[in-house]
């Protein structure tokens, strides 16, 4: 979907033990299959262009140093159907850390601090939504303020709801679609100035 996570930006401490529980979750509960069966978690992408963009960015980001995880290729099903795919290694000179991917692909950086994640997280062209997770107060005020997107998870990946205002900023667009900001750009407003009275 449109918000769904395009890089994982992991704290070095954690990487290493993150990389490995990540891997095993999506190996135990990411099926691809066909969408009207009940197991299936992930069905096809949506056209050949788009299967042709993750194996670019795989291919971009394993001849940059990246290392293959798990996937990194087209499913047995065939057609458009591409394995789960999970990138270690990943630095931000690659593909997968500059562009929107719109496909089972899920690139691993290692930051050091949070000012240097706010600058790897904040160096796109696009910023829908962004999440994190802390337990400090003052450091999720921080960072949320920070973010270059629209939309802020904290602590939650489901964020979008009727309520909330729905959009971003950058390429991601103007506006908001929900709550009462997203009736705006239906409106006309005018503007009366009276003078010499």
């Amino acid at each position: 979907t449109c918000v769904c996570a395009n890089r994982f930006l992991v704290q070095e401490g954690i990487h290493d033990s993150f990389v490995e529980k990540l891997v095993k979750g999506m190996q135990k509960e990411l099926r691809v299959g066909n969408g009207f069966d009940e197991q299936t978690t992930q069905g096809p992408l949506i056209n050949e262009r788009a299967v042709k963009k993750v194996e670019g960015q795989i291919s971009d980001a394993v001849s940059r140093g990246a290392s293959i995880v798990t996937g990194g290729k087209r499913h047995s099903s065939g057609g458009t159907f591409f394995e789960p795919t999970l990138l270690s290694n990943v630095t931000t000179d690659m593909l997968c850390a500059q562009e929107e991917t719109f496909g089972p692909l899920a690139p691993v950086l290692k930051f050091r601090t949070e000012e240097e994640a706010v600058t790897i997280a904040n160096a796109s062209n696009v910023g829908l939504a962004g999440y994190f997770y802390s337990r400090d107060h003052a450091q999720i005020w921080r960072v949320a303020e920070q973010l270059e997107v629209g939309i802020v998870g904290v602590n939650e990946g489901l964020l979008s709801t009727p309520e909330a205002p729905f959009g971003g900023l950058k390429q991601s667009g103007l506006g908001r679609e929900g709550s009462k900001y997203g009736i705006d750009d239906y409106l006309e407003i005018k503007y009366v100035c009276f003078g010499g009275l």
